[in-house]
């Protein structure tokens, strides 16, 4: 299990003046790629899926947010990784759960098609690796 976190920043913002809900995707989905590179490192791995997404609190500008990725998961053309959101709004004295997802990357040969995936890395830095 590994925490990455992210300020947001007015260009992150939506017109409401919160958080926009697609950079927050793009941060799951870059987290999670990431962590799955180091796991099965010398793969290609690409996003086939990411869980139902359901908000559970506003972030605003200024907050620190928090990404716990969790591999979850290895079938044996893909691998699920787990992600929690948290926030901590700026002078916030406690962090605030924003949402969870599950994100599905799988491994591809040179031709573009499935090919199965090695034993997670020695060296991975989440759970079980």
């Amino acid at each position: 299990m590994v925490d990455n976190y992210r300020v947001v920043r007015p260009e992150h913002l939506n017109h409401h003046g919160y958080l926009f809900g697609g950079i927050v995707l793009k941060w799951v989905d870059e987290f999670a790629w990431l962590f799955c590179s180091l796991d099965y490192r010398g793969c290609t791995m690409v996003t086939v899926a990411m869980d139902e997404v359901q908000f559970r609190a506003r972030i605003s500008c200024g907050a620190i947010v928090r990404f716990n990725v969790e591999r979850e998961k290895q079938g044996t053309t893909s691998v699920t990784y787990r992600v929690r959101v948290y926030g901590d709004e700026p002078g916030g004295t406690e962090e605030k759960f924003i949402f969870e997802t599950k994100v599905v990357f799988v491994r591809l040969d040179e031709s573009g098609r499935k090919t199965p995936l090695p034993e997670p890395d020695a060296h991975s830095l989440t759970v079980g690796g």
